[in-house]
């Protein structure tokens, strides 16, 4: 059995909601050609994204919508028109009140699922969600969603796979961050966005380099093998404020090898058709069979140090004492 999916990366408008609703309607119909089930876009796509730190309490509530609100009954029913699962991110408002980086996943029958990011950074105002998002699909399979940081923390996959995930749906915005790592991504000059056309290999090297595509290569594909779960990873593509995200969309298999992916410096989108039989004793799922639960326990206890994910996020603190 196979399962056709597409990801895309795009560059959104900084709180254009209608724009980036028209590219995500583009979009999905150019993946309904392709033939795809499920397309992916990127996290809040939507709303936009690095304009957010900066917008006070009053920008922020002008921005988000709850999970009910016009765009995600919009893509909703794109979905139940076009007869194809859409995942996108938006800014949401909860019925508790508060603000969530969150990613609604929009099925052809109806069925909304929605996750909030675990780890929300961006502003002071955006709360972490508090559970995992893993529900049944119409394809025989199991899906997780996870939002840009909650996959950097090895933990989440973890507990998604064991939830019964075996395709993870992780959209982003990243690449060209200013990581406080010697080693870690860096920001990458607005300029050589705005040159692409007439400089297109200063672009291409920042994408495919330590800022884009090699430092996802440092960690994305473990995710994909260590717990034996397609990936579908999503991304923006392009400036974003002031900082340049490096797109690289790709799809991975359980084994961690990329089976469709692009390094286009516009929006682009790949499908790839998922051999579930690939799921079967896989690694992944093979080394979870062989977990030792019983041996586990420190991992559900705080450490001296601990902060929250903004801190965390922005922190230069050391983190080993001496």
């Amino acid at each position: 059995m196979t399962l056709k999916v597409s990801t895309v990366q795009f560059q959104h408008r900084a709180g254009d909601k209608a724009y980036n609703l028209q590219r995500i309607a583009e979009l999905t119909r150019q993946a309904l050609w392709e033939g795809s089930q499920l397309v992916v876009f990127p996290e809040m796509c939507i709303t936009g994204y690095w304009h957010v730190p900066k917008l006070d309490a009053a920008g922020l509530q002008a921005l988000a919508e709850p999970l009910s609100g016009p765009s995600i009954t919009a893509v909703a029913a794109l979905a139940r028109q076009l007869g194809i699962a859409i995942g996108a991110g938006f800014l949401e408002r909860g019925a508790d009140g508060a603000l969530y980086n969150a990613y609604a996943v929009c099925l052809p029958d109806g069925a909304v699922h929605r996750h909030r990011k675990l780890h929300a950074f961006e502003h002071g105002l955006i709360a972490s969600g508090d559970r995992y998002t893993v529900f049944d699909t119409p394809w025989g399979i199991r899906a997780g969603i996870l939002i840009c940081w909650d996959n950097n923390l090895v933990e989440n996959a973890r507990a998604t796979a064991l939830l019964g995930a075996e395709l993870l749906i992780a959209p982003h915005q990243t690449g060209g961050c200013n990581s406080v790592s010697p080693h870690g991504m860096k920001p990458i000059p607005v300029e050589k966005w705005t040159r692409r056309h007439e400089d297109p290999a200063a672009i291409e090297a920042e994408i495919l380099g330590p800022n884009g595509r090699e430092w996802l290569m440092r960690w994305l594909p473990a995710r994909a093998h260590d717990n034996g779960m397609f990936l579908v990873f999503s991304n923006g593509i392009g400036q974003d404020d002031d900082e340049v995200r490096t797109g690289n969309a790709m799809i991975l298999d359980p084994y961690g090898r990329i089976v469709a992916k692009t390094s286009a410096a516009a929006d682009a989108l790949v499908s790839a058709d998922l051999d579930l039989s690939l799921l079967d004793k896989c690694t992944g799922q093979r080394w979870l069979r062989g977990r030792r639960p019983e041996l586990y326990g420190i991992l559900t206890e705080r450490r001296e140090g601990n902060l929250g994910p903004l801190e965390a996020r922005f922190s230069d603190a050391p983190t080993r004492g001496g």
